[in-house]
């Protein structure tokens, strides 16, 4: 498919907020409008075409899910099926037409002709579901077309440049929606509604103002030099004073001037400036279908930043993990969740849809369950100031107005000063691989080592309350080493608490980071008597072509709940380790490791996915020298 760069705004139907916010949620039908929501939204993501394999892996489905919800698409011609062996799927347009060959290419129109029409789908508050998978293959033409304008800037060359300057453009639109939404649920109330910000440096001021017929006023809109030097000038000294102006960390307002306080614009060109804007003010995401289909897209360009680098594990776990850590961890409502390396917020916003959707019982939450998950559930802390700001952006994007995420070096906090007010019911982390701390931050904890993942293992346990419960990701080595840190946080984590699982990842989990790593689920309060470990084997190396999963985690999910053995899990009695070294190591009584060849179709279709990498860095490299 060939992308046309955007030079006008991208348009799209938004959900009323007033509508959304008093209108009944419809009777979901038995395979559930959110599945075929997300199944249009991620055909849609793909380019609105795609063989079965490639559109099952994204969706990480099982084959039965996958089947029948494509089944139900179908009989409602909101997709047509490709030709083919490989068997392929695409969005049908209006007409119902859209089949695609086997390959998941669009196939010919007159291929198509006498082909019936659609039978449109029932709307859920005011939009269809046809609409929104129109929305969200706009959303991804958007943001194409954003890094498209992007890599023209001498101060964006990576995907992280990209997710950043992306990231504060959101905000701003996002920031003025939400002004938008108060201010008619002030009206409705009979009241006003004061705005966060000024006049000038609001959304529809500078960056897109309308005329009377509602379309960019090109007259008052900025634009070259002129838009840059606002921006730089204007624009972001104003927004980062609201850091010293708000009322508490907690506010949307303290949010405002933390972003703006740690990010610089770095796009030099008014006029690439100008035509992000332009793509930008034609997003809608008020209704929660509009905000689900972007954070969907938001999440891929994470994985893009994540794997984009060897540090990406510090922005991004992999999602089917952290959804099977949540599932056993099995967070509920009135319960407090902390992640104090939140990264890129993935385990926060996983955690908040599982809740949201109440739990291992699917439970219906009340109004005052929804206002306590918003406000008195999430707290997250984090030291870099990029991944800061996509948390936050992140969170708001699943739905949470104000994320509770703090900017700072959590391992600074002196174990010895936390009190029993400042603890958590849940902790979810993975805290950075292979990182060091100073001496002196060192001196905050009863084990030091020059580990920074050994020092957040002791803030977990510190910070969790009695009966807590944690679910962690740690390098594997963790469960072996000899030195003095290794066994005596060994022998802590066993002695306070209830290490009752521990679940063994396959190398190539975390793309790019180099290392194996081991998943350690406790509870405070009471020591070990009993570990249960899971091997985790795909059956395949996992790799940029070929990553994990739901479907690789669903038998671990499920045997967890018992601690059954099986041929890849077993227990081991606290009594039958070492006293000495407290080793974990992780020994599969029923054999050893088994290697999992790849077959050369899958290593050739990795080295061609790198070839199109290292050619895309090339030219640019080449188009900076010219």
């Amino acid at each position: 498919m060939v992308w046309r760069k955007l030079h006008t705004p991208l348009t799209f139907t938004a959900e009323s907020p007033l509508r959304d916010a008093g209108a009944e949620e419809p009777a979901e039908d038995d395979l559930g409008d959110e599945r075929q929501d997300e199944f249009l939204g991620a055909l849609a993501a793909l380019g609105g075409s795609a063989g079965n394999g490639r559109l099952r892996d994204v969706l990480e489905w099982d084959e039965a899910s996958y089947d029948a919800v494509k089944a139900q698409l179908l009989s409602r011609r909101l997709i047509l099926p490709g030709r083919g062996r490989g068997g392929s799927v695409a969005l049908a347009d209006g007409d119902g037409h859209g089949d695609v060959n086997g390959d998941g290419s669009p196939a010919s129109a007159a291929a198509e002709a006498g082909r019936p029409t659609r039978r449109p789908r029932a709307a859920r508050g005011s939009s269809t579901t046809i609409a929104s998978s129109s929305s969200a293959s706009r959303f991804d033409q958007a943001f194409r077309a954003i890094d498209d304008c992007l890599r023209k800037e001498a101060g964006c060359g990576t995907e992280l440049d990209y997710t950043e300057q992306t990231s504060w453009l959101l905000f701003l639109k996002y920031l003025d929606g939400l002004e938008d939404d108060k201010a008619a649920v002030a009206a409705l109330e009979g009241g006003s509604h004061s705005p966060i910000l000024a006049e000038p440096y609001r959304w529809n001021s500078w960056a897109a103002p309308k005329d009377a017929h509602g379309q960019l006023d090109h007259n008052a809109a900025f634009t070259g030099d002129d838009l840059r030097d606002f921006v730089n000038q204007r624009l972001f000294p104003y927004l980062k004073g609201f850091k010293q102006s708000a009322s508490g960390p907690n506010t949307i307002e303290y949010k405002i001037g933390q972003i703006f306080g740690e990010l610089n614009n770095k796009i030099s060109s008014g006029y690439n400036l100008r035509e992000i804007i332009d793509v930008i003010d034609g997003l809608r995401f008020r209704s929660q279908a509009e905000k689900h289909e972007l954070s969907m897209l938001y999440e891929e360009k994470i994985k893009r930043m994540g794997n984009a680098g060897r540090n990406g594990g510090e922005y991004y776990t992999p999602r089917p993990l952290i959804r099977a850590i949540v599932q056993v961890v099995n967070p509920q409502i009135g319960e407090t969740v902390y992640d104090p390396a939140v990264g890129s917020a993935g385990f926060l916003c996983e955690a908040f849809e599982y809740m949201r959707k109440g739990g291992s019982t699917g439970a219906e939450l009340s109004t005052d369950d929804l206002d306590t998950l918003q406000n008195r559930t999430f707290t997250g802390k984090e030291k870099k100031s990029l991944a800061y700001v996509i948390a936050i952006m992140n969170m708001i994007l699943h739905g949470i107005e104000a994320p509770k995420v703090l900017h700072t070096n959590t391992l600074t906090e002196n174990l010895s000063d936390v009190q029993e007010r400042d603890r958590f019911d849940v902790i979810l982390a993975n805290p950075p691989f292979g990182g060091s701390e100073r001496k002196e931050v060192q001196q905050n904890f009863p084990i030091r080592s020059g580990e920074t993942a050994f020092l957040f293992l002791q803030h977990f346990i510190r910070m969790l309350r009695a009966g807590g419960r944690a679910g962690v990701v740690i390098k594997n080595t963790f469960l072996s080493n000899t030195d003095n840190a290794s066994v005596g946080l060994r022998q802590k984590l066993l002695q306070e608490c209830n290490l009752h699982t521990v679940l063994d990842c396959p190398g190539g989990t975390f793309q790019g980071a180099g290392v194996k790593t081991v998943v350690l689920f406790f509870e405070k309060g009471a020591p070990t008597r009993r570990v249960w470990f899971y091997q985790l084997d795909p059956g395949r190396n996992l790799g940029k072509t070929n990553p994990l999963n739901d479907r690789d985690l669903a038998e671990f999910v499920e045997l967890q709940k018992t601690f059954a053995d099986s041929p890849k899990s077993w227990s081991v009695d606290v009594e039958a380790i070492d006293r000495e070294t407290f080793d974990l190591s992780v020994k599969n009584p029923n054999g050893g490791d088994e290697i999992a060849h790849r077959s050369p179709q899958e290593i050739m279709a990795e080295i061609a996915a790198l070839d199109v990498e290292s050619a895309a860095v090339l030219a640019r490299i080449g188009g900076l020298l010219g």
